[in-house]
């Protein structure tokens, strides 16, 4: 591995790290509700220190109100719940009804779906009603996000993103904890003549064409096949429902990793491997293949991600980068974001540490977990936390979208850097909190009921 992960570190020894990430984070929180105006969009990431919003889709929405959400569960501050449920209330009803988007699981999970959770666990006081309106909105968004389907040639078929129904993204493998929370909540999509469709169905067959089309697993699938590589997208013609090729809409090309995208398939499938472990029913034939397919996909994603990256973790954004050749054995060293030739991305890194620890438990692979720490000891220190009161972001160094030209090139600096983004801080936050509540001795934090008692 190009990681050089510490197996000395524990979870102990990072909670003062922790606790001063949750010091920083209410601060920047606070500014951002103060900041933020009511009609003038989502906050998405900064430019000098400050959130702005990037008129794409509003993806991030929910990731604004839901890091509030973890700081309460966190540090028990009250103000923060209030934040968190007041704007999931009053700003994330057309999320929940969105049929355009792919982004469900993001949204949603994060507002209605964090929650949902504290209330089970006893951390708000139980109320039926405030209760039935988050698993209300919890089943809508999962059937919602389970009807923008596209069929393939084999009879199967996969969510497809906003860019159209050819377009299958290894992002969305995130997204599945919609249909997850919906079905595990007992809820079905109703379709024709009253078809009752299963979302535990649709949540399989899009995670195994994910596993098939947009993953690699070094058997020789095209010629620049690596095993655990991913592609962005995996494009099919609508017609006859054939794969036609990989693409790529924010890596640098369909045959090199785009690593946020490979970071949504290390938590992602990570995810569902928990999510499984109390799902039954009549498809534990099905069941069963997932658990082996998911499996493969993960090692193989998680350590392609730990051979490419830098020595603490910290990926660059793409691994075929036209200019990484510029930064000579990159990897054998500490990530500098302040390179010339191209830019870390802090929020990958974020999101596929969690995956790693999750990785880590399910398989009880040491390995996977040590990395993970290491990690986050990166990511909740310097360079990449943000102490400035001036500055909004929490993780520093996040990368939006390189190949468009959206993120904010610095005077002096030739490649972004600097600058935060609402899914890395979110996804710090979260890592942050499972971590926390481990050193704590609290529930092992899941998006679902993890005792199954609705399963």
């Amino acid at each position: 591995m190009a990681i050089k992960s510490d197996s000395k570190l524990t979870v102990k020894k990072l909670v003062p790290k922790i606790e001063r990430l949750f010091e920083l984070s209410a601060e920047k929180i606070l500014s951002i509700e103060q900041s933020a105006k009511p009609g003038a969009g989502t906050p998405v990431f900064t430019v000098k220190g400050k959130y702005t919003s990037r008129g794409w889709t509003e993806w991030t929405q929910g990731f604004q109100y839901g890091s509030a959400l973890l700081q309460f569960d966190a540090m028990g501050d009250e103000r923060f719940l209030e934040i968190g449920r007041r704007g999931t209330i009053e700003r994330m009803a057309s999320h929940v009804s969105h049929i355009g988007v792919h982004d469900h699981g993001f949204n949603n999970v994060s507002t209605y779906g964090n929650l949902w959770r504290l209330m089970r666990e006893g951390k708000i006081p139980h109320n039926a009603d405030e209760n039935n309106f988050y698993e209300l909105a919890l089943k809508v968004s999962g059937a919602v996000q389970a009807a923008r389907w596209t069929k393939i040639a084999d009879g199967t078929g996969f969510i497809h993103s906003f860019n159209g129904p050819h377009s299958l993204f290894v992002d969305t493998i995130r997204s599945l904890r919609s249909l997850a929370v919906a079905h595990q909540l007992g809820h079905v999509l109703m379709a024709e003549q009253d078809a009752k469709i299963s979302l535990l169905q649709r949540l399989l067959e899009h995670a195994f064409n994910t596993a098939r089309y947009n993953t690699y697993y070094g058997d020789g699938r095209d010629t620049f096949d690596e095993r655990g590589r991913t592609a962005h997208e995996a494009v099919f013609n609508v017609a006859s429902g054939t794969f036609r090729c990989p693409n790529s809409q924010q890596g640098y090309s369909p045959f090199t990793t785009w690593t946020r995208g490979q970071a949504w398939a290390i938590c992602g499938y990570a995810e569902q491997l928990e999510f499984l472990r109390v799902t039954g029913g009549k498809e534990n034939k099905l069941l069963a293949k997932a658990r082996m397919v998911f499996e493969e996909t993960v090692r193989a994603t998680a350590d392609h991600y730990l051979e490419n990256s830098c020595a603490d973790g910290i990926p660059m954004w793409d691994t075929g980068a036209p200019n990484l050749h510029r930064l000579g054995n990159f990897a054998a060293k500490k990530s500098d974001p302040f390179n010339k030739w191209e830019p870390v991305d802090s929020s990958a890194a974020a999101i596929a540490a969690q995956g790693l620890w999750r990785l880590g438990n399910y398989l009880r692979a040491p390995r996977y977990n040590h990395a993970a720490l290491t990690i986050a000891r990166t990511l909740f220190s310097e360079p990449y936390l943000s102490t400035s009161a001036k500055h909004q972001g929490l993780i520093l160094h996040s990368v939006y979208h390189r190949p468009n030209g959206w993120d904010y090139i610095a005077p002096g600096q030739r490649v972004p850097n600097g600058e935060s983004s609402m899914w890395g801080d979110y996804h710090a936050l979260e890592l942050a909190l499972l971590l926390l509540r481990e050193a704590r001795g609290e529930n092992y934090l899941t998006f679902f009921d993890a005792d199954g008692s609705r399963g």
